[in-house]
């Protein structure tokens, strides 16, 4: 199948994942492939599509995460309407969606995910998709369609191949240049893997800032509402700045696991909250993070992550020491953009077998 024949679907379901993609769908444009996007309208994801130029359809989610749940076979019969209608070759996305929609159009299909703690989804993915690629941290085995690679999808937009850091982002906060502050993220937790957990309270919000601004400047990145009390603290840039914002910063204090990631792979101090932690669910990405390269905490605890926090933003070479921690991770892992453009194009031909054996090296 030559690429001028090629017609695929992506489906982008939130912010990072339109990120994760984005190298790969631009190098597949210029390979010659049809392209298009199914995009489901949550959060900033229509507008960083935008941003990177990718035209697209969106599709609304339905209800709270709870009706999300009774309505996903509503979710699935949007996807396979609006994907017959362009009649892709190959079906890409995180997971179950693209799987499903594929199954049901009778095409191939490529999922990644990273999740360890979605197990149905993980379980009813690897039944249906014709690959299946996670990080080299994934402890499951998948099947005989499971490929691993060394790498997190947060490479895929993070890599120094694609990410260069600019300073000017501190004209934007309206601080000088060189003077510390801290990140604190506070995820609404409301996808469906989400359910049963939830995001830090409005007096732990209040609570964190204060403690914080004793230390160093304070911004807040809420995933939604701030409390009126902290709106003077919101982190006000275009929302595809935020990853200049995050490699600057001395310190994140965050209960957004993708945001974890990012920070360590921009070699910026992570301090991780999350109801998962220490529990056999938490991805073991966050424990390589941690144990291998140091570059993360992560506590269930509010009060032990504030204390942890506080230490770190006191000491006067944080970001020196996390800057050669950086260079380690990044010596150990590949590009994973590149990796996943090559996956998909051999996944289009009889490439697949060969490229399983290669993307580990």
């Amino acid at each position: 199948m030559t690429a001028s024949n090629n017609k695929l679907l992506f489906i982008i379901n939130t912010p990072s994942q339109a990120h994760t993609w984005r190298h790969v769908i631009e190098g597949l444009l210029t390979n010659g492939s049809d392209v298009n996007i199914l995009a489901r309208e949550y959060g900033d994801t229509p507008k960083l599509l935008r941003s990177f130029g990718f035209p697209y359809t969106t599709f609304k989610p339905v209800g709270s995460k709870f009706w999300r749940l009774l309505a996903v076979v509503n979710h699935f019969q949007t996807c396979y309407r609006i994907a017959r209608d362009i009649r892709p070759s190959l079906i890409i996305g995180f997971g179950l969606d693209a799987a499903v929609t594929a199954t049901l159009l009778g095409k191939p299909s490529v999922a990644f995910f990273d999740d360890e703690h979605t197990v149905w989804q993980n379980r009813m993915t690897s039944l249906l998709a014709t690959r299946i690629i996670t990080p080299d941290t994934f402890q499951k085995t998948l099947g005989k369609n499971h490929v691993r690679m060394k790498g997190y999808k947060e490479l895929a937009y993070l890599h120094p191949s694609y990410f260069a850091p600019d300073p000017t982002i501190y004209d934007e906060l309206k601080i000088e240049r060189g003077e510390p502050y801290v990140i604190l993220r506070f995820n609404l937790l409301d996808a469906i893997h989400d359910i049963g957990r939830h995001g830090l309270s409005v007096s732990s919000q209040i609570d964190l800032v204060k403690k914080f601004e004793k230390h160093a400047h304070v911004f807040v990145s809420p995933e939604g509402s701030l409390p009126k009390e902290l709106e003077r603290y919101r982190l006000q840039i275009p929302y595809d700045r935020i990853h200049h914002a995050l490699y600057y910063a001395n310190l994140l204090v965050s209960n957004s696991c993708t945001m974890t990631t990012e920070a360590a792979i921009l070699g910026t101090p992570a301090v991780r909250i999350h109801p998962i932690v220490g529990r056999n669910v938490d991805p073991m990405i966050f424990s390589e993070l941690e144990q291998r390269y140091g570059l993360i905490y992560s506590y269930r605890n509010t009060r032990d992550a504030v204390q942890k926090a506080i230490e770190l933003i006191s000491r006067p070479t944080l970001k020196e020491e996390w800057t050669k921690k950086r260079k380690k991770l990044l010596a150990d892992k590949i590009d994973v953009a590149n990796i996943l453009l090559r996956f998909i194009e051999h996944s289009l031909d009889t490439g697949t077998e060969k490229m399983q054996l290669e993307q580990v090296k």
